[in-house]
């Protein structure tokens, strides 16, 4: 992918005021602008399928859909786009899930105004960004591949309901939002704590803080 003379980027982020910032970083260098904005995952998601965007910075928690569920449905639909993954958390397990949805760096808010705009021009050179604890991180996984985790057991769907139940939502509501049968979310999620092994809700609930789903 050649490198374009302006990067023409979507920017993810429930917060406004989180937006408004990260685009006065963004749009102060002359190689990079923000073109499209979006607040949550399904819409970033509906953006980038008709804007003309190279790149996507997508907040890691959202609602509806999270920008690890975004960057992944991305990577399917649109395969040239390049993702990074802005998170408030050093967490590795949000690390290595936005590795898994083919996100192309991990940029803290909290170093953004340091490592954003580097990060952006890493992704468009197709070369990962990765903080001092991400690269600490690779490298004890790579010594330790015992402690690997294991591949995904659940669907797309799964993977929404779960996050919908994480969230506190009732079956009612869940079939609502996602246009199902409220028999069909009880089908799906009685499959999914089968194959996951687990109880309840609450179990879920860790599960999906876990996988980067919701906020812990």
């Amino acid at each position: 992918m050649t490198v374009p003379l302006k990067t023409r980027i979507l920017l993810a982020d429930d917060h406004p005021m989180v937006r408004r910032g990260l685009r006065m970083i963004l749009d102060a260098e002359p190689d990079l602008t923000v073109v499209a904005e979006a607040g949550d995952g399904a819409e970033a998601v509906r953006l980038a399928a008709s804007a003309d965007v190279q790149l996507a910075v997508l907040d890691v928690a959202m609602p509806q859909m999270t920008g690890l569920q975004a960057a992944a449905e991305l990577r399917r639909r649109r395969p040239e786009l390049r993702t990074l993954m802005l998170s408030m958390y050093d967490s590795e397990q949000y690390f290595f899930e936005a590795l898994k949805a083919g996100a192309s760096g991990y940029v803290l808010k909290s170093a953004a105004d340091r490592d954003l705009v580097e990060a952006c021009r890493a992704a468009m050179r197709g070369e990962p960004f990765l903080y001092p604890a991400a690269v600490a991180a690779l490298i004890r996984d790579y010594l330790d591949r015992g402690d690997a985790t294991p591949a995904d057991l659940l669907t797309p769907r799964e993977l929404e309901i779960v996050k919908l139940v994480a969230e506190g939502s009732t079956s009612e509501e869940i079939a609502q939002a996602l246009v199902i049968s409220k028999k069909t979310v009880e089908h799906h999620r009685s499959h999914i704590l089968e194959k996951l092994g687990m109880r309840d809700r609450v179990d879920l609930t860790r599960y999906a803080i876990r996988r980067g789903l919701v906020e812990p």
